[in-house]
């Protein structure tokens, strides 16, 4: 009732990554590819890990996390961004702009969250290994888990709360294939401090929070290796990181590069905004399965297992 008594508009128009019809074609047909393949790689990564008992650590307990976020996230962006490549009428109505939105944030918060909780598990393994089952028992991995989702869904609601308030007169179209809040803060023609506040308090509380837990993780990773006395034990120490540092980087690079830029809806913009919203979800199970051998042994195992049947 609030959003249909403060808003004088109905409904944006998303222009997306081209106006030529043929191009969309094109584009839904590699975008539809990327959709499936995301969907296969996520969702096959979950079963193993649940599947196989000897991925039933909690390094891969937050990495099944991660590809039903990962899941949810891709789903959040590419399936309107499909739908509108189309249609004729690339439109989304206001309501609907809004959930985009919230679920935005609470999968991207939540992914962030889970980065966090994988980094200090890298640290409890390598810096106290004698102590790694005590520290990461089960209690404290779901805690963390449900935690991660508890905290992001509380973000997005006092993200979403200011919004939902919002004037929108004038210009309505959207300069990108998805909505997020910068986008809505441009078209909007009332006082946009309130959501610009919380906005800023719930990045510097997730982005700021999880880059410091994993910074401080990391740090004593490190000083924890060079002290290794052997080349092969320190190789093999840091081996056990390298496909999460991978993930990290990638994730908060596309995310900084994509919320850092001004809502132009300029082809660098829609380039961070694609690597971070749609290559991210696709690349992230790719990145821990060629790079150990252990989910990949594991796939072949559950392969074989299921193929029997």
């Amino acid at each position: 009732m609030a959003l249909e008594n403060h808003s004088t508009i109905n409904e944006f128009i998303l222009l997306g990554l081209s106006a030529d019809p043929h191009v969309q074609t094109l584009l839904f047909v590699l975008f539809l590819h990327i959709y499936l393949l995301t969907m296969t790689e996520n969702l096959m990564l979950l079963l193993v890990t649940r599947a196989d008992f000897h991925l039933h650590t909690p390094m891969y307990f937050f990495l099944s996390h991660l590809s039903f976020q990962d899941i949810c996230f891709s789903s959040v962006t590419v399936l309107k961004l499909l739908e509108n490549l189309l249609s004729q009428k690339k439109t989304i109505s206001v309501k609907g702009c809004l959930a985009q939105v919230f679920f935005l944030f609470v999968h991207g918060s939540t992914e962030a969250c889970l980065l966090a909780a994988m980094a200090y598990d890298r640290f409890a393994a390598i810096c106290h290994p004698l102590l790694y089952g005590q520290v990461m028992n089960s209690l404290l991995c779901q805690g963390l888990a449900w935690g991660s989702c508890g905290l992001s869904l509380l973000t997005a609601f006092f993200n979403i709360l200011p919004a939902l308030y919002l004037d929108f007169c004038g210009d309505y179209i959207i300069p990108h294939y998805s909505c997020d809040l910068p986008s809505l803060f441009a078209l909007a023609c009332s006082d946009l401090s309130p959501s610009f506040i919380v906005m800023l308090f719930s990045a510097f509380l997730n982005g700021f929070g999880s880059c410091l837990m994993i910074f401080y993780s990391y740090a004593h990773i490190v000083s924890t290796v060079l002290g290794i006395s052997s080349s092969s034990g320190r190789s093999k120490a840091f081996s056990t990181c390298s496909s999460h540092l991978t993930v990290v980087l990638l994730f908060y690079g596309s995310a900084f590069l994509c919320y850092l830029m001004p809502t132009s809806g300029s082809t660098l913009e829609l380039i961070f905004s694609v690597q971070y919203s749609v290559v991210t979800p696709l690349v992230n199970p790719l990145i821990y399965s060629l790079k150990n051998n252990k989910v990949k042994t594991a796939v072949k195992r559950t392969l074989r297992k299921y193929l029997q049947f």
